[in-house]
């Protein structure tokens, strides 16, 4: 019919076949590490000769790219769905929480969301700012509290990444270190409040 938009079905199996290659890639980081990821294994997975990807990632290192960018779209996407209540402690701890259970929950994409696992990637400017903006959530959150500095968010990103490695790295699956965030961002919450109440003072 006319005034229809017409399915650009080329373009849609052309995504589809990049969806695939990349939940591929996904599958073999988790058993073999990023490190170990091949093109070969990627391309002999999805069914095509090694450089056969090339028509859908330019490099092994544009496949990184797009997993990284995929992890951050993931880690936003599951901020915008959590529930804040307007208490800054208990919010502090919902979005701490979040943080180590989307770190902990997938290590890999810890790893090459967080940690540089990659010798020589570095994610595009276009999808490193993916990256900035979950770490802005994470700011404008201590702004609304009175909290500016940026020594005082590199302490909270620390504690978080600190309880993330500890239980990837000693325990994986299991709680010990995850149990702790809510202490530990009571500790926090008070360390910081002392700290600004004593500025306040004369």
């Amino acid at each position: 019919m006319l005034g229809e938009p017409i399915r650009d079905r080329r373009s849609e199996r052309h995504e589809g076949t990049k969806a695939e290659i990349l939940e591929v890639a996904w599958r073999i980081a988790g058993t073999e590490g990023l490190a170990g990821l091949t093109l070969r294994d990627v391309a002999r997975a999805v069914g095509m000769r090694a450089p056969s990807l090339y028509s859908y990632f330019a490099s092994k290192h544009a496949i990184y790219d797009a997993m990284f960018a995929q992890g951050c779209r993931e880690f936003l996407q599951g901020h915008d769905a959590l529930t804040f209540t307007g208490d800054p402690l208990t919010d502090l701890k919902i979005g701490m929480r979040y943080f180590v259970s989307f770190c902990t929950d997938n290590p890999v994409r810890y790893q090459l969301l967080y940690q540089r696992t990659i010798p020589g990637f570095e994610p595009t400017p276009e999808t490193f700012a993916l990256s900035v903006a979950g770490l802005d959530r994470m700011r404008r959150q201590l702004a609304e509290i009175g909290i500016t500095d940026e020594g005082s968010l590199d302490l909270l990103t620390a504690v978080g990444a600190g309880l993330t490695a500890q239980q990837i790295s000693n325990e994986p699956g299991g709680t010990r270190w995850t149990r702790l965030v809510d202490e530990a961002v009571e500790m926090y919450f008070a360390h910081i409040s002392e700290r600004r109440k004593a500025s306040d003072e004369p």
